[in-house]
């Protein structure tokens, strides 16, 4: 394991706004505690919550910047360009961004730009050129040039953001005798305080989760800016074209320009599910053919643009539709904040099957070599072209829309298991095009989901068959009882077409190596 920060000492509260939960908050670095004398101002590291509204770190970090009398600034650094190796499945470090995924997040990062514009407060944008990049440029641009009496940053769980602020630029401002201190804003309580280790699944987190629950849905003060600093910060302009220049993104996968980027965007989304979704949602979220009933929120929430308390403080103060509404909770609080859980306890290989249990390693070991009656090569996976018509349906929604129902998801991905050559290629192409096409990838939900659908990751062992050995199966068979397969295939143009062109593609190679075994008898 590399040098992550595993301790959760929070900062004292001496330090600490009397409306903050100290629990929310973590000291990064050995540097003494109280912030820098000289600093010139305060840094926020806004990298997993993109938001200006209902932020804990922002919040924190405007509050000891007008304690500090110094202006609060804001930075965020952007993924380095793609570092593809021609040939290999990539995994996400080494992918780079698509326009899809481009334009959605930087979208949201221009409208923060304008917020944090209207309350005086700067957005400094860092463009490294790859991933060894982050740190000395951080510490030139941050440390040299502003200054910093504190640095306030948020928190992700996956690996590479968690390498740049709590192993390169915690050293680095441990050298510049720099605080840095670290607030939970993403998950509802904090994933250090909810638990102090990985957990097996749901039912171990859940209790820990609901027995604190209460105390971190605090109300949530306004964002005051710089309106403390008598002489406002310089403003950089949002570069856009820069930013995108930067990327140098992928431009086959397209934008989906039916999803509006933003707080603003995600609270409507909000409004419409508790309206027409909340109602039935423990009745009818697995069925694909209602996709209204589903939030839809997970684009929104993967990029900051919202606080799930929110929606839970909404909901709970709505108070209608119990079961409804308990349903929502436990798949919007429970299940999401496991899997920030299971990478934060697990960085350095949360991705890859040597992080699950042990009867999946070996169950999965045992039945690698088992035959597989079909086999696809990545293309054909990419472009649905499976015997599989629903298979193929859910492939290209995500293709063309940008994301998958999430119980499709889970057929989706056993699938990959049964049709790859072994377990290793089916979770790198499941992680690959889940990260490639769904803006609701590239997230811990979404290494989870995979993960449990492939590698059995909170899951159970269950009658043991070829290939898939103990890992939970799913069929075709089983989908047409719980939901009109039919309809939901009808709506992609190619799914039906190309299953059947698959199917009869397999029965030809059949019948070719039939007839070859036959003449070399």
């Amino acid at each position: 394991m590399r040098n992550y920060v595993m301790t959760c000492d929070p900062i004292p509260s001496e330090h600490l706004p009397i409306w903050m939960n100290h629990n929310r908050t973590r000291v990064l670095n050995v540097q003494p505690i109280p912030p820098r004398s000289d600093g010139r101002c305060v840094i926020y590291w806004m990298q997993r919550d993109v938001r200006t509204v209902d932020n804990w770190a922002l919040l924190f970090a405007s509050y000891v910047a007008e304690s500090q009398k110094v202006p609060l600034h804001v930075i965020h650094v952007l993924n380095p360009p793609s570092s593809l190796t021609e040939g290999e499945i990539p995994d996400l470090e080494a992918m780079g961004t698509t326009e899809r995924h481009g334009t959605f997040h930087l979208g949201g990062l221009k409208l923060v730009h304008q917020e944090l514009k209207a309350k005086d407060v700067p957005l400094h944008i860092l463009s490294p050129s790859s991933h060894t990049e982050v740190a000395p440029l951080f510490e030139t641009r941050i440390l040299r040039d502003l200054t910093p009496a504190v640095i306030v940053c948020d928190l992700h769980t996956l690996r590479h953001y968690r390498r740049w602020m709590e192993v390169e630029c915690k050293e680095a401002c441990e050298r510049f005798v720099i605080p840095m201190w670290q607030v939970d804003a993403h998950n509802v309580v904090p994933v250090w305080h909810a638990a102090d280790k990985r957990q097996v699944g749901a039912r171990t987190l859940r209790p820990k989760i609901h027995k604190v629950l209460q105390e971190f849905l605090e109300k949530f003060p306004k964002f005051a800016g710089n309106q403390h600093c008598d002489q406002k910060p310089e403003l950089p302009d949002f570069e856009y074209g820069k930013y995108q220049a930067h990327y140098k993104w992928d431009t086959s996968v397209k934008a989906i320009s039916s999803l509006t980027p933003g707080t603003d965007a995600a609270k409507k989304q909000f409004e419409a599910f508790v309206t027409r979704g909340l109602p039935k949602y423990d009745q009818l979220r697995n069925d694909p053919n209602y996709d209204h009933i589903c939030s839809n929120l997970s684009p929104w929430l993967n990029h900051g643009h919202l606080s799930f308390q929110r929606c839970i403080m909404a909901i709970k103060k709505l108070n209608k539709h119990a079961t409804g509404s308990a349903s929502f909770i436990e798949e919007g609080l429970v299940r999401r904040e496991l899997s920030d859980n299971f990478l934060y306890y697990t960085p350095d290989d949360y991705d890859q099957l040597s992080c699950t249990a042990v009867w999946a390693q070996e169950t999965l070991n045992d039945h690698s070599s088992d035959v597989r009656e079909y086999l696809y090569t990545l293309e054909e996976l990419e472009k649905g072209e499976t015997h599989d018509d629903l298979w193929n349906a859910a492939q290209l929604q995500v293709v063309t829309e940008g994301g998958m129902h999430g119980f499709l998801r889970m057929y989706w991905a056993k699938k990959i298991l049964e049709w790859t050559p072994s377990p290793e290629v089916a979770l790198k192409t499941a992680q690959y095009f889940n990260d490639k096409y769904a803006l609701d990838g590239r997230d811990p939900n979404g290494f989870i989901g995979v993960g449990w659908s492939i590698m059995g990751i909170h899951d159970q062992g269950w009658k043991e068959r070829e290939i898939f050995g103990k890992i939970r199966y799913m069929n075709y068979a089983g989908c047409k009882r719980k939901f009109k397969v039919s309809d939901f295939v009808r709506k992609y143009k190619g799914a039906a077409e190309n299953a059947v062109k698959a199917e009869a593609k397999h029965v030809a190679k059949q019948r070719s190596q039939k007839k070859r075994k036959e003449i070399s008898i």
